[in-house]
């Protein structure tokens, strides 16, 4: 029960951290502050950090192996987008896509290893 409890929260602050900064992306592009071709770049910066932040949410609140709860939530989180991609939006699988996942999974772990870290200290 503790460790859905961890990826529950894990996932209310990935969720949270990525319909905020969406947001505010969507805004600056809407008023033309910045291009489409930034937006496209900081809509990949936002996943990564907001599975960074989720991984170190993850990792503080576990014992050990951080790397290891990162990979568990990354698999969860990949799946639940892969379901939403492929079943809801009818995407198709391309190599880019393969790339983004496995930055998507080492963001996530390396974000335990370091809230693992910041929690021993």
């Amino acid at each position: 029960m503790k460790y859905l409890k961890n990826v529950g929260m894990s996932f209310i602050y990935i969720i949270g951290l990525l319909v905020v900064l969406t947001f505010f992306i969507t805004l600056l592009n809407y008023f033309n502050i910045i291009g489409s071709s930034l937006t496209a770049i900081l809509e990949i910066i936002i996943f990564v950090l907001a599975l960074f932040v989720g991984g170190m949410i993850i990792g503080r609140r576990s014992n050990k192996k951080g790397w290891l709860e990162g990979l568990k939530l990354s698999g969860i989180f990949l799946l639940v987008l892969l379901l939403f991609n492929y079943l809801a939006l009818d995407h198709s699988f391309q190599i880019k896509d393969l790339i983004f996942y496995l930055i998507l999974i080492i963001s996530t772990m390396f974000g335990s290893m370091v809230g693992i870290n910041k929690k021993l200290n």
